[in-house]
């Protein structure tokens, strides 16, 4: 509803006045012209030789329609991204950056937005190709772990959590965190999860939290110590019936969800997990995982969001930089990046209300067998507010130290 009344206010507006869709032209082909011969530093997580790939592409297709080059800055943690940007601003460089674009969400967006490393808001919905994307069906896209976006990051994939197993090993997979508990006593060694504060095992922690906390909604709000034990509760004591029955026994974890992908295609776990619904079907394409393998949701729901790319306040480089985020957020580059094989990332589109010959695309992709269809993927489970995370890492290494043990 909200994005149908939006265009017909643009509509209206153009019908008043005349110039108005030409003005909003005028102003995207400065920012095309100003972008040439620009170099883009693209912070982004350099973990998955496949997304890197992609990033790869993206580059390409830019700097060849639009000669703008983009470096991919490989990080295994944005969190350092964001303190460099910290820094600069406290030494006064409002210009010349180092940073000019980074793949963020969640704390760090709202760490950048509190501490005003951001550019100017609204910058994301002037690019041309943000008419495409579904503010209506995917509220995400404008609100980040419960955080306004404000225009300030630009959308650029789906993300939820979904299981993976072998049909081959485990038939009937457990369908809630009960039953995973009950499957881990019954087959000991067969599950972990990755060491906190890592993106996956944090996340996995997040699904357990919310799911078994008990007022949910209190998540939503600001950490607040009074509640924090009452609200951990339920989280550790489960976990400390998990633990003596995880891989290793608890002693030690998976590095990341490429090792948890690794062991399962070894036969050491029975169960993984990843935060792309699409990850499993590009392993078996790319010979990874056998074709036996299949994803699962748990009952009620899974943690989900949107990720996205930012501009740092001081990006040396902001029109190149915005011209590699409308690309992004192109049908061609959305639908490509859906692709199991290249990456399996869901896109942030509205791809019924795309003209025919860009929603031929999405129709003709095949998903392959191991992926959800999207009425299969049950309900999203909200993120908790971004202070929460900090509060649940630092907690989970007080109780179970570095070792996890």
């Amino acid at each position: 509803m909200i994005r149908t009344i939006t265009i017909r206010l643009a509509l209206l507006v153009a019908m008043l006045v005349p110039g108005a869709v030409h003005g909003q032209e005028a102003e995207w082909q400065s920012v095309l012209n100003a972008a040439r011969g620009q170099t883009v530093y693209f912070h982004a997580w350099g973990g998955e030789p496949r997304i890197n790939a992609y990033i790869q592409w993206a580059a390409r297709e830019v700097e060849r329609d639009h000669g703008v080059r983009v470096v991919h800055v490989k990080v295994s943690d944005t969190a350092n991204v964001v303190s460099q940007v910290l820094a600069e601003k406290s030494v006064g460089k409002a210009t010349g950056g180092s940073v000019d674009l980074v793949w963020i969400n969640g704390e760090n967006f709202a760490s950048m937005k509190t501490n005003e490393l951001l550019a100017e808001p609204g910058w994301a919905t002037t690019l041309p190709n943000w008419d495409y994307v579904d503010v209506e069906n995917k509220p995400t896209v404008v609100m980040d772990f419960t955080v306004p976006t404000d225009g300030q990051e630009s959308p650029w994939g789906m993300a939820k959590l979904v299981f993976i197993h072998d049909g081959a090993r485990l038939a009937e997979p457990p369908a809630s965190l009960e039953e995973l508990l009950d499957f881990a006593k019954a087959n000991p060694g067969r599950f972990a999860y990755p060491q906190p504060p890592n993106f996956f095992g944090t996340t996995f922690l997040k699904q357990v939290l919310v799911s078994l906390a008990p007022d949910a909604s209190a998540l939503e709000n600001p950490y607040d110590m009074t509640i924090a034990a009452e609200t951990f509760g339920p989280l550790f004591g489960y976990l400390d019936e998990l633990h003596p029955h995880l891989w290793r026994r608890g002693k030690a974890f998976p590095k990341d969800a490429s090792q948890m992908r690794q062991l399962l295609a070894d036969g050491e776990l029975d169960i993984a997990f990843s935060f792309n619904p699409g990850d499993a079907a590009g392993a078996i394409a790319n010979g990874e995982l056998p074709p036996s393998v299949r994803t699962f949701v748990l009952d009620g729901g899974t943690i989900g969001n949107t990720h996205f790319v930012a501009l740092p306040f001081n990006s040396s480089s902001q029109e190149g930089a915005k011209i590699f985020a409308n690309f992004l957020l192109s049908p061609m580059a959305q639908t490509r990046k859906q692709e199991p094989e290249i990456w399996g990332d869901p896109t942030v589109l509205n791809v019924g209300a795309l003209p025919a010959h860009e929603k031929a695309l999405f129709e003709a992709l095949d998903l392959g067998a191991a992926t959800l269809k999207p009425e299969n993927l049950g309900p999203v489970l909200p993120e908790p507010h971004p202070s929460w995370v900090g509060a649940l890492e630092e907690a989970w290494k007080d109780r179970y130290g570095a070792s996890g043990g």
